[in-house]
């Protein structure tokens, strides 16, 4: 009897993506037959268009899909039709307490605009004016509910802002609009709190089909937002809630981008590029393992090609890790084993292993741009394995 004690694979997804309305942002599809999207915002004067349209680039060429604007003055609002014409993706202005803004935003030609209804004044007596606009110029708009500035009227009901309280303001102003039979709405219900962050979108997504945009608002700087935002957006994303993504950092908006995309990419919800996986070390570390993963990780930075690089350090793990990748390295006694497509050829002093998986690394780029030249496929997700 033989007893097969092999692990079984893992799911592509952890669950499908839970059905949503779907909108076009720009060319942007957002919805769940789409990939879920990586937003950011600038932190520039809007005002300064060259400025912005430079930041724009930077995200743009960081993989950020959807870029959003703020628009508090005439002066933003004057220099959006040259941003929304220019960007090289699609841009939503971000509106508070002026519905005026709202129209100017529109007939600047932005793609979308996020809209606090909370904080706009006479916004209700507004919703048919703005739906018609927006159905008219063929832009969705994003009702962004934030746990600060919750209606006095929904604040006086629940007395916090309670996953509830969230997800009742967010719902009866999707109800104004649909009253206009407008219905190309997304939704987001952010709070600073990941659990009841995650506890509204789960309650909004039992009572409604719209897209979800997902948000830990106000997260923190960067290790601290990025710890936020990776459980949160993790909760839901692994059970198929939510449809567009933004990490909001005390950072650089690029490394919200990089960040997302991480969270994406950890999830099978964008494809792989490189990825390095390494050991905490320990007393069994034969090699300097922090220094061989930080050498790696920075001799590949930028690499597009999927790939799968092991570091390990020990004779424990390291075997089975190595072998297991596109390409690895297994150290001890001030040598490593390098390891391609699970095959060792060559084993190298210490000194010159960073060095050769540099090599190893673009040759197997190299060979993998060629097969997509030939027309085949690039082999599985980039990862660099470190243990």
């Amino acid at each position: 009897m033989t007893i097969d004690l092999g692990m079984p694979e893992a799911p592509a997804v952890l669950a499908p993506r839970r059905r949503t309305r779907q909108l076009d942002v720009g060319g942007v599809g957002v919805g769940s037959d789409h990939p879920v999207s990586v937003q950011s915002m600038t932190t520039t004067l809007t005002a300064d268009v060259n400025a912005t349209l430079q930041q724009i680039a930077e995200l743009t060429a960081a993989g950020c899909d959807i870029v959003r604007v703020a628009c508090p003055s005439a002066d933003d609002a004057e220099a959006l039709p040259a941003i929304a014409r220019k960007s090289g993706i699609p841009v939503i202005a971000d509106i508070h307490f002026q519905p005026k803004y709202v129209f100017a935003a529109i007939d600047a030609g932005c793609a979308g605009v996020r809209v606090n209804p909370g904080n706009i004044k006479k916004f209700d007596d507004k919703v048919g004016d703005i739906a018609k606009a927006a159905k008219d110029a063929g832009i969705p708009i994003r009702i962004g509910v934030n746990a600060g500035s919750l209606e006095p009227s929904i604040m006086a009901k629940y007395g916090k802002a309670t996953p509830e309280a969230l997800v009742e303001s967010a719902l009866w102003e999707a109800s104004l609009f649909a009253e206009h039979d407008y219905h190309d709405i997304k939704i987001s219900v952010k709070h600073h709190d990941p659990v009841t962050m995650v506890r509204a979108y789960e309650l909004l997504a039992e009572q409604c089909d719209y897209p979800l945009h997902l948000g830990v608002t106000e997260a923190g700087p960067t290790f601290q937002g990025t710890i936020k935002s990776a459980t949160a957006f993790g909760a839901l994303l692994s059970r198929g809630i939510g449809d567009t993504i933004r990490v909001s950092l005390s950072a650089p908006p690029i490394e919200e981008v990089r960040v997302g995309l991480s969270i994406l990419e950890s999830l099978n919800l964008r494809p792989r590029k490189l990825e390095i996986v390494s050991c905490p070390s320990c007393g069994r570390a034969q090699v300097d393992v922090y220094k061989l993963a930080d050498e790696v990780t920075a001799g590949l930075e930028g690499m597009e090609v999927p790939l799968r690089v092991a570091v390990m350090g020990c004779v424990v793990n390291g075997p089975g890790e190595a072998r297991d990748a596109d390409l690895g390295v297994a150290s001890g006694n001030g040598k490593g084993q390098i390891f391609v497509k699970g095959e060792v050829i060559k084993t190298v002093p210490e000194a010159q292993i960073v060095e050769t998986l540099i090599e190893e690394a673009m040759r197997l780029a190299e060979e993998s741009g060629e097969d997509e030249l030939a027309g085949g496929q690039a082999g599985g997700a980039p990862t660099v394995t470190v243990g």
